[in-house]
Parts: C-alpha cells; sequence; structure tokens
C-alpha cells in the first residue's frame, strides 16, 4: 500500500551503460517496480595498467561530484566520439527493428526510424531504408522521442553558491519582465552533456524572481550545441511571475498587493500600447513599469505567450485562474503542490500545470503535497507536463517520469508528459515532441522502459545528429585511473 512520506529508492545506471538492462527490453512493463542493485551484482572495478583495481571512493567521486565540481577538461563538449558515440553527421540513420513509441499514435513493435537532414524522414514497419544510410539494430529496445525539460535552470546556473555563474535572475527592479534569461545562456555549461546523454533533448530555461514577483521571459533550447544561436527553438516561450508566499514577499508582504501589483502592471502596459506617441512626448502618466518590461507584458496581452505563474496553494492556484480570466491571458501553472485539491477547476479552465512529482514535502503553502498529485490532475482531465525545476539533476527528468508512474500516472500519459505535451504548452507541437515525419530528429534509444531506473541509454539524436557521450564524469573518471586506487593527496 503506498503512503505519503514514503520515498522509493532506486540506483540508476551509469549513462552509456549496456548492462542491467533491465529491465524490459520486448515492452514496457514492471513500470515504478522495487528493484534490488546486490554488491555482488556489480561488475568487478575497472584495473588501469599494472594491475591496481581502481577503489570504490574514486568512481564514487567521479559519478556523483562531477556534475558540480570545476575542472575536468573540454571533453565534454566534442561532437564526435569513437563506437556507439559515433558522430552520425547529415547522412541518414535508421534505427531498425525497436519497440517505436510515437507518442501521437500506437505503438510499433519491430518499427524503424528514419533521420534525414536533421528531421524524421520515416517511421512505420515496412520503411525502406535510404541508400548509404547508416543502419542502426534496435531490436529488443525501445526507442521515443527526447525528453523534455519544462522547468530548468541550465545553462544559467552553474555552481550555485557562486553568484559569478549564476544568471538566471535580475535584481535589477526597473527590468524584470524585460529580462530575456536566454541571452544568459552557456551554451559549454558542463551541465548541458550530464543532461542530453540521460535522453533529455531539449529544456526550458526559466528564470527565477528576484526584485520582483515578475521574473523575465523563458526560452526553449535543445541541448545539441554548440553555438547558443543554433540551440535556440523559441524565445520568449513564456514570461513568468509569482504569486503565493514568494510573489507576497516580493510586493510588501501580502497575497493582495501581489495581485494588485500584477493588475496595475497589465493595465499600465495596455495604457501604453494605446498611447505610444502621447508616451514618446512625455505625456502620460508615470508608469509601474519601464518602457521595456511593459514591451514584455504585451506578449502576453496579445496571447504570443503565455504567462506562467509560479503558485502551489490551493486558494493561490483558484485566484490565479481568476486573475488570469480578468486579465485575459493564457496561463500557465508552476509548482502547483496542491494542485489536486483543485483538479476541477484547472480542467474546467483548461489550464496546463508544470509539477515535479518528487515534490511531497508539505510546506505552509503546501501542506498537501502528495506523491500523487501529477495521477490525480491527469484523471481529472488536466493537461499535466513534468519537469525537474533545476540546473545539476535535469537528467533526473526520467526519473520523476517513473515516480509519477508508480503512484498513479499512466505509463502513456507520463511519456506524453515530457515529450508531445510540453511541446503543445509552449507552441511547438508541429515541430517535436513525437515521432512524426516531419518534425525534428529528437530520438533516444533505450536498453528498456525509459523510466526503470536500471534502463540505459544506447543512442540520442538531437537534430538527427547522435551526440558525444562524453561528460565530466567520464573525463573524472578516467582522470582517476592513473592515481592507484585513491585520490591523490595534497
Amino acid at each position: 500500500m503506498k503512503r505519503e512520506g514514503m520515498v522509493r529508492h532506486g540506483l540508476a545506471a551509469a549513462p552509456g551503460g549496456r548492462g542491467g538492462g533491465g529491465g524490459v527490453p520486448q515492452g514496457i512493463s514492471r513500470v515504478g517496480s522495487r528493484r534490488c542493485f546486490r554488491l555482488q551484482d556489480a561488475p568487478a572495478p575497472p584495473r588501469r595498467r599494472g594491475g591496481s583495481p581502481v577503489g570504490p571512493a574514486v568512481l564514487l567521486l567521479a559519478v556523483f561530484f562531477g556534475g558540480g565540481m570545476a575542472g575536468a577538461g573540454s571533453a565534454a563538449h566534442g561532437q564526435t566520439a569513437a563506437g556507439r558515440g559515433q558522430e552520425a553527421g547529415p547522412g541518414p540513420v535508421a534505427l531498425v527493428g525497436g519497440e517505436v513509441h510515437t507518442v501521437s499514435g500506437s505503438v510499433l513493435r519491430g518499427g524503424t526510424v528514419v533521420l534525414a537532414g536533421g528531421r524524421i524522414a520515416a517511421v512505420g514497419r515496412e520503411v525502406p531504408i535510404p541508400p548509404g544510410a547508416r543502419v542502426l539494430d534496435v531490436r529488443g529496445k525501445v526507442v521515443t522521442p527526447g525528453l523534455l525539460d519544462s522547468s530548468t535552470r541550465l545553462g544559467v546556473v552553474e555552481i550555485g553558491s557562486y553568484a559569478g555563474t549564476s544568471d538566471g535572475s535580475s535584481a535589477n527592479p526597473r527590468m524584470t519582465a524585460a529580462f530575456q534569461v536566454a541571452e544568459g545562456i552557456n551554451p559549454y555549461s558542463t551541465l548541458i552533456p550530464v543532461a542530453r546523454v540521460e535522453g533529455i533533448t531539449r529544456v526550458v530555461v526559466a528564470p527565477a524572481p528576484e526584485a520582483s514577483l515578475l521574473a523575465g521571459m523563458g526560452a526553449l533550447v535543445h541541448l545539441g550545441g554548440p553555438k547558443l544561436a543554433d540551440m535556440l527553438q523559441k524565445n520568449p516561450v513564456g514570461l513568468w511571475g509569482a504569486l503565493g508566499e514568494q510573489g507576497s514577499a516580493l510586493s510588501g508582504g501580502a497575497r493582495s498587493l501581489a495581485l494588485l501589483r500584477l493588475r496595475e502592471a497589465f493595465e499600465d502596459a495596455r495604457d501604453y500600447d494605446r498611447n505610444r506617441a502621447a508616451y514618446a512626448a512625455g505625456n502620460r502618466r508615470e508608469y509601474s513599469l519601464g518602457r521595456l518590461d511593459l514591451e514584455a507584458l504585451l506578449r502576453v496581452v496579445r496571447k504570443e505567450i503565455p504567462l506562467v505563474l509560479e503558485v502551489n496553494r490551493a486558494a493561490d492556484i483558484l485566484m490565479a485562474i481568476r486573475l488570469a480570466e480578468e486579465l485575459g491571458v493564457r496561463l500557465v501553472l508552476s509548482g502547483a503542490r496542491e494542485g489536486w485539491m483543485v483538479a476541477d477547476e484547472l480542467s474546467a479552465a483548461q489550464v496546463p500545470v508544470i509539477v515535479r512529482p518528487s515534490a511531497n514535502v508539505p510546506s505552509f503553502e503546501a501542506l498537501g503535497a502528495t506523491f500523487e498529485n501529477a495521477a490525480r490532475l491527469h484523471r481529472a482531465g488536466v493537461k499535466v507536463v513534468l519537469a525537474t525545476f533545476d540546473a545539476h539533476n535535469v537528467r533526473n527528468l526520467k526519473q520523476e517520469a517513473g515516480l509519477a508512474v508508480s503512484y498513479g500516472l499512466p505509463h502513456e500519459a507520463a511519456l506524453r508528459a515530457v515529450t508531445l505535451s510540453p511541446a503543445e504548452v509552449w507552441g511547438v507541437a508541429g515541430d517535436i515532441g513525437s515521432l512524426d515525419v516531419g518534425k525534428r530528429g529528437d530520438v533516444v534509444v533505450w536498453s528498456g522502459d525509459p523510466f526503470e531506473m536500471m534502463t540505459s541509454v544506447e543512442h540520442v539524436f538531437i537534430e538527427g545528429r547522435e551526440i558525444s557521450y562524453e561528460t565530466r564524469q567520464k573525463a573524472l573518471l578516467e582522470k582517476y585511473r592513473t592515481v592507484g586506487g585513491r585520490p591523490p593527496r595534497r
């Protein structure tokens, strides 16, 4: 029996490993099952030249600290790799014989996916292979679209405790809504390879509120690199703000003040738009926001992008719905830890919700937090999107999805919540999110069920090109192979 507060643990397979596939090569089953990893099942430690094994402490250092340490060289950013990481290049690639989860349609067992020119060229069972194509036998494997994390700090936070590597928020009260997080994204961040080798091919990079309850505009990027101009798919993708405790604290200490601030800001934006000439001549009253912030709000007013509000308490969620109806804007809710308590209202208002399934620890504005939040929202008809809300652990998106499945979210709904549903929310479903002909070639081949902890990634394609599988963790592992089984002393 499931109980609140109980966390199900597992041991994730190392990126690129083929062992322990877990599981379910011919079909997706045993989702969320409890599994044990015994020490005697683990492979023997690798031996360096001379016969000395690398000690477990060194392996743990490489795996667990690799994502957040400085150094470790530039190998993580290479665009080619030997063996299974061989760069696909511009030529066609055929993935033959796998269990193909198109997301938009049925599951094709023994299906083939053909990539050409950066796009999906063909999907089906009886698909001709283009002459000269690189053919990969993926029988017994699972093939899905690349995963999309809808709320991250990836590329704008490298070391959270050092402000010099954090570019995801504005401390300038006169430059908040207009703040574009995209211009601060570091395409060479060592955290990006760590995410993409785990099957995450695209992310939304979201700003965080700091000087105002209006945080700025987020961007949707792919993780293929290496140039930011090439990575940007949609910018801006939404305008972020905060209600609840955070919005209250940034507005003078009361929730009603946050609502007043938002109403005033949108009223000023509309007035500015109607009276541009008078504003330019200095014949309008003083506005609550600067000109650039007003221009940013007009994107929301014109419904070019949604207003994304971070909110958790059920009462605050209902107020956000009423506010969006009053302002006449598209709304997306982020967090929504008590969303299940007002699921019917969210469904009736057709408001999508971005949630982190593992967020079940209660707080004063989320006393009703539960692992079953995503499942209950889905049952009520709410469009559910999953996210990690992180920078260093974006790779855990598939585990968040697995946790949601183990607490009641249907497997196909969980896969959709990290592929096609977010693409629909951000207005790019015609381009990504499913394995359909003409869409961008973001494809992942898994050793088994993508949401099982022991499943490993076999191949990742972004824009039709196979990525490098080098990461900082692997670079650290290779570095410490040569130190006699223990870290060097200083």
